[in-house]
C-alpha cells in the first residue's frame, strides 16, 4: 500500500520545483545572477528525481513489475495506468536528462537546459496524473 503522505509530499515538492522553474524562465536578463543557469540545473535535478522516487515508490508499493531503471519505473507507471504511457515515455527522457545533469555536467549544452524550460508541462501531467490515481485507489 501507497504511503499517502509521502506521495503528497513528493508532488507538493514537484509543483512547487516546476513554479520555481517558471519564475526563473520568466525572469529577464537583468534579474539573473552568476549562478541563475546553476540555480535552473539544480532544480531540474530535483524535480525529475521527485517524479523518479514516486514512481519507483507506487511500483514497489502496488507490487508492479520491478522497474529494471529510474526511466523504466517512469514507463512503469505507464503501463499500469497510473499515468499516460506518452507521458510516462516523456519523462523517462527526463529521466536521461537528468542523469546527464548529474554525471557529465561540464559537458551540459546549455542551450538544451534552455530549452526545456519551454516544456515544463510534464511535471504538472505527471502531478495530476498520479494525484487521479490516488484519489481513484
Amino acid at each position: 500500500m501507497v504511503d499517502e503522505g509521502r506521495l503528497s509530499r513528493l508532488l507538493r515538492d514537484i509543483a512547487d520545483r516546476t513554479d520555481r522553474l517558471r519564475a526563473a524562465a520568466a525572469s529577464s536578463p537583468g534579474e539573473r545572477g552568476e549562478l541563475w543557469l546553476d540555480g535552473i540545473k539544480y532544480l531540474f535535478v530535483t524535480t525529475i528525481e521527485a517524479c523518479i522516487d514516486t514512481a519507483q515508490h507506487i511500483a514497489s508499493s502496488e507490487q508492479f513489475r520491478p522497474p529494471d531503471s529510474n526511466a523504466d519505473a517512469l514507463r512503469v507507471l505507464g503501463e499500469r495506468g497510473v499515468i499516460d504511457p506518452a507521458l510516462a515515455s516523456e519523462l523517462a527522457h527526463a529521466a536521461g536528462f537528468r542523469n546527464v545533469l548529474v554525471h557529465q555536467y561540464t559537458r551540459v549544452d546549455d542551450a538544451i537546459v534552455l530549452d526545456a524550460l519551454h516544456r515544463l508541462d510534464a511535471f504538472d501531467r505527471f502531478v495530476a496524473g498520479v494525484s487521479t490515481w490516488l484519489t481513484a485507489n
